[in-house]
C-alpha cells in the first residue's frame, strides 16, 4: 500500500509534488492504515501508549490546570471506574457542558473508553435552544461545570428528558462529581474491567446545524476520532516535539478532535485556552513556545486586523492548520506573522469526505490527490437555487459541473469497512435520510449533501463558494436561519420574521439580519433583551428591517432573495432599518453616516 502511494504520488497530477508535500501524505496514510489493523486501539489507547514511553511529559496544558502523560492517563482511567460504577457502557449517553479545559478532554475519553457516549454541548446555549439540544442526545447524565449552572438551569424547564445531573468543579454540591470521582482509584483499567470497544461503537455526538432546522447530533464513530486525528497528525508532521496552540470551542469537532486528538497521538503537547483573545494570542504563543496552532478563518482575520505587538513575530510555529481562511487575508496573515506553512483544509463533522491544501495554494480549500480519490470520492454537481436541489437530467441522473462551473460538493457514500464515504448520520434517522441523495450518477447509489457550494480550477483545487439555503456562517459558528426566525416570532409584538445573512465589508461570512412585521405595541429594547436570553450572541440578528408585510413565493415560501440582496443598506432600503450596538446594549437606527462607519469597519459589530 505504502509502495504503491509512493509511486503515485511521484507520477500524480500534471506538476511533481515537493518532498515535503509527499511525505505528509505518506506519513498520514501509514498512520491512518493502524486503524484497520488494530480496531480495538482507541485514542485514550495512545495516550496510555505515551505514558510508558514519556510519562512526564507535558500532554494538555492550560492557565488553570495541566497533566502530564501519565497524570492524563490516570485521569482517563478515573472517569472510566466512575462511568462504570455509574452503570455506563457501550451505547449509554452522557452529556458533557464545560468550557475548555484539559479535564474536558480527560473526561470524555474516560468515558469514551469504557463504550459510553459523550455528547459535547455548545457552551454558548440557554434555554430551550439548550434544551433542544440535550433532549436530542436524550442522555442518562450530564456532566455541567459549575460557572454554566445558571445556563442549564435556564434549560430545565424546557427539557424533555431528565438525566441525573453531576456538577464539576463545585466540591459542596449534593450532586457534585468530585466526591464520586474520588471513590474510583486511577489505576489502569485492567483487561477484565474494561468492556469490547472498537473503532466501529460510537464515540462522541457533535451538534451541527447543517443547512436547514434546529441543531442536530452527528454520531461519530471511535473510527472517525482516530482517522481525523491520524490524518492530521501525518498531514502537518506532528511529533512529540510540537506543542499547539487551541483557542477553539472543543465542543467543536476542530478544536476538541482534530487539534487536540492529532497532538495526542503524536505524543506532543496541547495548549488549551479558554477562548480566542486577539490581544492575549501572540503572547500565548511564545509564554507556550508554540510549534503550532489550529485556526478558523475569522480568527486569523481578527490578527491581521489587530494592532501591532511585539511578540507576533517572535515565535517558533512552523505551520497554522485551520479552515475558512479567505484568499484575502491568506497572504497578508502569512507574511505578516512570519507563518512559515499554512495547511487549508474542508471538512465537516458528519461529512464523508475530506479535502487538504498540503500544497499551500492560497484561498483553496484543497484536492483530492488521484491516489486516494478511492477513500474519498467526491463530486460537484449542478444545484438550482429555486427547488432547493441538485439539478438532474432527462435520465434523472445528476450532471457534474465543469471546471470553473459552481456546484454542490456530495461525496459518495461506500461501505463501512476501511472508513472510505462512510455516513454515520445523526441521532434521527429521518434527518440522516434528508442528508442523502439517491440514484445520482447510477441506479441505486448514494451520496451525502453537504450543503456547500464549490467549484474547481484548473489545477484541480476546490475552492469554497458559499453555503447552501438558510443556514449562514458567522463568528464561526454556523447558524440555522428557522431556528432565529421561530424565536423571534415567539417574541411579543412581532408578527412574522424572516431571517438571512448579509455579507459585511470586511467581515468573513455572513451577519444575521431579520425582517420584521410588528405590531403597534413592538418595543425593540425589549426584543434585544428577549434576544440575550434565548440565542447565543452569533445567532442573534445583527440587523432589523421593519416592514409592513413579508413577500411570498407562489408556493408560500418566504422571499429572501431580494432582502438578501438589499441588505441593510439605507441608500436602497426603504423601510425602517437597525442595528445592534454593542455600546449601547441595543438596537439603534441605521442611517447613512452609520452605514459608512461599518462599510469603513470603524463600527464594531
Amino acid at each position: 500500500m505504502t509502495v504503491q502511494a509512493a509511486a503515485a504520488i511521484r507520477s500524480n497530477d500534471a506538476a511533481p509534488a515537493r518532498p515535503s508535500v509527499a511525505k505528509s501524505w505518506l506519513n498520514a496514510i501509514e498512520i491512518t492504515a493502524r486503524i484497520e489493523r488494530e480496531p480495538e486501539r482507541l485514542l485514550c489507547d495512545t495516550v496510555a501508549e505515551w505514558e510508558m514511553r514519556t510519562p512526564n511529559a507535558h500532554a494538555l496544558l492550560s492557565e488553570r490546570e495541566r497533566f502530564s502523560y501519565a497524570e492524563l492517563a490516570r485521569r482517563i482511567d478515573g472517569y472510566a471506574r466512575w462511568a462504570l460504577a455509574q452503570g455506563i457502557g457501550k451505547g449509554v449517553t452522557v452529556a458533557l457542558l464545560m468550557p475548555n479545559r484539559p479535564d474536558y478532554l480527560a473526561i470524555w475519553l474516560g468515558i469514551t473508553k469504557v463504550g459510553g457516549v459523550v455528547a459535547l454541548l455548545n457552551t454558548q446555549l440557554t434555554g430551550s435552544s439548550l434544551a433542544h439540544c440535550i433532549d436530542v442526545a436524550a442522555p442518562n447524565h450530564i456532566i455541567v461545570a459549575k460557572e454554566l449552572s445558571g445556563a442549564y438551569d435556564s434549560s430545565t424547564q424546557h427539557l424533555a428528558t431528565a438525566p441525573r445531573l453531576w456538577l464539576h468543579g463545585d466540591d459542596d454540591a449534593e450532586v457534585g462529581l468530585s466526591d464520586a470521582l474520588a471513590i474510583a482509584n486511577d489505576d489502569p483499567l485492567t483487561a477484565a474491567e474494561r468492556p469490547a470497544v472498537t473503532v466501529d461503537d460510537t464515540a462522541l455526538l457533535i451538534y451541527t446545524s447543517g443547512t436547514t432546522g434546529l441543531p442536530k447530533a452527528a454520531r461519530v464513530s471511535h473510527r472517525r476520532v482516530m482517522s481525523w486525528a491520524g490524518w492530521f497528525t501525518g498531514l502537518i508532521g506532528a511529533t512529540s516535539d510540537d506543542r499547539i496552540y487551541d483557542c477553539l470551542p472543543i465542543y467543536h469537532s476542530v478544536g476538541g478532535v482534530v487539534a487536540t486528538g492529532s497532538l495526542l497521538m503524536a505524543g506532543g503537547s496541547v495548549v488549551i485556552a479558554e477562548k480566542f483573545s486577539a490581544r492575549r494570542f501572540w503572547d500565548d504563543i511564545v509564554r507556550y513556545d508554540c510549534t503550532l496552532f489550529q485556526y478558523i478563518g475569522e480568527l486569523c482575520r481578527y490578527l491581521v486586523q489587530a494592532p501591532s505587538g511585539s511578540n507576533e513575530t517572535r515565535h517558533r510555529l512552523r505551520l497554522a492548520c485551520g479552515n475558512g481562511l479567505r484568499g484575502d487575508v491568506w497572504e497578508a496573515f502569512q507574511a505578516r506573522f512570519a507563518i512559515p506553512r499554512i495547511l487549508e483544509f474542508y471538512a465537516s463533522t458528519e461529512g464523508n469526505f475530506s479535502l487538504y491544501n498540503v500544497e499551500g495554494e492560497p484561498g483553496a480549500i484543497g484536492r483530492l490527490p488521484s491516489f486516494l480519490a478511492h477513500r474519498f470520492p467526491a463530486a460537484l454537481v449542478k444545484f438550482d437555487f429555486e427547488t432547493g436541489l441538485p439539478v438532474r437530467d432527462e435520465q434523472g441522473r445528476c450532471i457534474r459541473c465543469a471546471r470553473g462551473e459552481a456546484g454542490e460538493a456530495i461525496g459518495r457514500i461506500g461501505e463501512a469497512e476501511r472508513g472510505g464515504g462512510r455516513f454515520e448520520g445523526y441521532t434521527r434517522d429521518g434527518e440522516s435520510e434528508r442528508k442523502m441523495l439517491r440514484d445520482v450518477f447510477a441506479p441505486g447509489d448514494a451520496w451525502f449533501r453537504t450543503g456547500d457550494l464549490m467549484l474547481q480550477d484548473a489545477k484541480g483545487f476546490f475552492r469554497f463558494v458559499d453555503r447552501i439555503g438558510d443556514t449562514f456562517r458567522w463568528k464561526g459558528e454556523n447558524v440555522a436561519a428557522s431556528e432565529v426566525a421561530d424565536t423571534l416570532a415567539a417574541c411579543p409584538g412581532v408578527i412574522d420574521a424572516s431571517v438571512y445573512g448579509v455579507s459585511v465589508p470586511n467581515h468573513d461570512g455572513r451577519a444575521g439580519m431579520a425582517a420584521l412585521v410588528t405590531e403597534e405595541t413592538f418595543d425593540l429594547a425589549a426584543l434585544h433583551r428577549y434576544l440575550a436570553t434565548r440565542l447565543p450572541a452569533y445567532a442573534r440578528p445583527l440587523f432589523l428591517r421593519l416592514r409592513q408585510a413579508l413577500d411570498l413565493t407562489g408556493t408560500f415560501k418566504q422571499a429572501k432573495q431580494t432582502l438578501i440582496a438589499e441588505g441593510f443598506d439605507p441608500s436602497v432600503v426603504g423601510d425602517p432599518l437597525y442595528v445592534a450596538d454593542i455600546t449601547t446594549g441595543g438596537y439603534v437606527a441605521l442611517d447613512a453616516p452609520l452605514f459608512s462607519r461599518i462599510a469603513r469597519g470603524a463600527f464594531r459589530l
